[in-house]
């Protein structure tokens, strides 16, 4: 596992210089727009409601004593519910709608690795690409915030919540790097196929998703290179795999 999530990491390294010698970057530009205006509109989602959720959980504290202390927790938590189901809304919606024009850059990427021209064993349109992306990414929404609840109410313990927050990031990388790595996958397998696929792969999911999730902290650029480097990064993985020759 920490191999294979080593892997998935490193993939990222030559990802820059892959997209530029095959001349990709024009395939990004509309996936970039729909990243920042996707962003934009979540960022003012989250500021309207933080106050409103913080004061929200404060109210659970009946007592005087403790009060401020509650509050500002109450605040802290809030602050990090918002984050989390914010990404975690972020990551689904952007691959979801920029899944018809990550395909084929994945395709070209795949061809460019194997030498083979013909890399599609599963022919689609533009709209059963965007279908399977949609119907992916619902799939792994709802998933990733079943496990995400639970994960947000063991910060309440204190202790308990430094290993949650490291639980919560792994699973929002997993889920990132599985929607990265479908873009090579729809060619190859089925939905099902596909699904058994990344649970067999985790690692390589979870590397490409850690740097996926990095990215988005990094103001602007990092919203707009996320799509363009992950993408690219998961699919010489996935290639590597399917082929067992790179």
């Amino acid at each position: 596992m920490l191999k294979s999530i080593t892997s998935g990491i490193q993939a990222y390294l030559g990802a820059f210089g892959l997209i530029s010698k095959l001349k990709l970057w024009k395939y990004f530009i509309i996936p970039m727009l729909i990243s920042v205006l996707t962003a934009t509109v979540i960022s003012l989602i989250a500021y309207s409601l933080s106050d409103n959720l913080g004061a929200y959980i404060s109210e659970i504290w009946i007592w005087d004593w403790g009060k401020n202390a509650f509050t500002a927790l109450g605040t802290i938590l809030s602050l990090l519910i918002i984050i989390s189901i914010g990404l975690i809304l972020f990551k689904h919606i952007i691959m979801a709608i920029s899944a018809p024009f990550m395909s084929p850059v994945s395709e070209k990427i795949e061809a460019h690795l194997t030498g083979n021209l013909n890399t599609t064993q599963l022919n689609s349109t533009f709209a059963q690409q965007l279908w399977r992306g949609i119907r992916i990414n619902i799939r792994n929404l709802f998933r990733e915030l079943l496990f995400t609840i639970p994960i947000l109410v063991l910060k309440f313990i204190p202790i308990v919540n430094i290993f949650s927050t490291v639980a919560l990031f792994f699973l929002q990388s997993y889920y990132a790097g599985f929607g990265n790595m479908d873009y090579t996958l729809e060619r190859h397998y089925n939905y099902k196929n596909s699904i058994n696929f990344v649970r067999q792969n985790r690692g390589i999911a979870i590397g490409n998703g850690i740097i996926f999730m990095l990215c988005l902290f990094i103001p602007v650029i990092g919203v707009l290179l996320v799509l363009p480097l992950s993408v690219t990064a998961a699919t010489t993985q996935t290639v590597k795999v399917l082929n067992k020759k790179f």
